[in-house]
């Protein structure tokens, strides 16, 4: 499998290619921007969150539960006192970081139904409830999110499989084919229980019309082909005259046939000197 600091990398690369295709089209507003870009971020170490001790699990559970120890203390906070507030605060963020997440690893394997894409489809669905519920994210960009996450996810487990083959010695480890697959065979219980959590966030998620709406339509792509490459320069110069060699005299241009009967006047033929009037009598 590949380490930390690769998927980081790798899953980086790809968000900001995504975020630059997804600029130039237009898709989404600059200042939502960062938001989309770091769930494709999250999305390429969120499948080793079921590695005990690693640190993807360690750091993601503990931002969850910054969360929602902040969800908690933005809910209560006209409710309780200064003093209960900071208990609940501490208490949420304990409880996330700590307990929940050795309870989450008594119940999950490594390679099991994290690195699905079943698992990807849920935690897309659960990534657009978050933005619009908590975040206050419009169906678009919220989706969008999800989208991004879920290009990181496979990114992952695209990379994972890909370490799995032994370029030297021509062979496949026995890690290889247990990264990306559709479910988890080897524990129906766990794929039961990510099929019904998938429902549910499909559910709680807002609808996908304006989504699918707006990366469909026909002006996006359009535009999105007109600004793939340059028109005419690269960086605003113009490489074919930076080319030529400086000391070879430029070569005249053939004329044109739109030139007409004055072709000969726009080469590097002077045209003759009119003759001078003669004075009036």
């Amino acid at each position: 499998m590949a380490n930390f600091p690769t998927h980081i990398a790798v899953g980086t690369v790809v968000s900001g290619a995504l975020a630059t295709v997804t600029l130039a089209a237009d898709v989404v507003a600059p200042e939502n921007l960062v938001a989309v870009t770091l769930a494709g971020v999250l999305g390429s170490v969120l499948p080793d969150i079921d590695l005990k001790d690693s640190r993807p699990s360690r750091a993601m559970f503990a931002g969850l539960g910054v969360f929602f120890a902040f969800s908690v203390l933005f809910s209560l906070q006209q409710k309780y006192s200064v003093a209960e507030m900071i208990i609940l605060w501490l208490g949420t963020l304990v409880l996330v970081r700590f307990v929940a997440h050795a309870f989450f690893h008594r119940l999950s394997a490594h390679r099991g139904i994290w690195h699905s894409i079943l698992a990807a489809v849920f935690c897309a669905c659960a990534t657009a409830a978050i933005y619009t519920s908590v975040l206050g994210r419009n169906e678009g960009v919220a989706w969008l999110a999800g989208g991004f996450l879920t290009i990181g996810y496979l990114t992952h487990l695209i990379l994972d499989e890909i370490y799995s083959v032994d370029v030297m010695d021509t062979r496949l480890k026995a890690s290889f084919g247990t990264a990306l697959k559709l479910i988890d065979p080897r524990h129906p219980g766990a794929t039961a229980a990510m099929a019904v959590a998938t429902v549910i966030a499909f559910l709680l998620a807002p609808p996908l019309k304006t989504f699918v709406d707006g990366v469909t339509s026909r002006s996006l792509w359009s535009a999105l082909q007109h600004r793939l490459l340059p028109q005419d320069n690269w960086f605003g110069l113009d490489w074919r005259q930076l080319a030529r060699r400086p000391d070879l005299p430029s070569r005249a241009a053939p004329p044109s046939a739109a030139a007409g009967a004055n072709a000969i006047q726009t080469g590097s033929i002077t045209p003759a000197a009119p003759a001078p009037a003669a004075p009036a009598k």
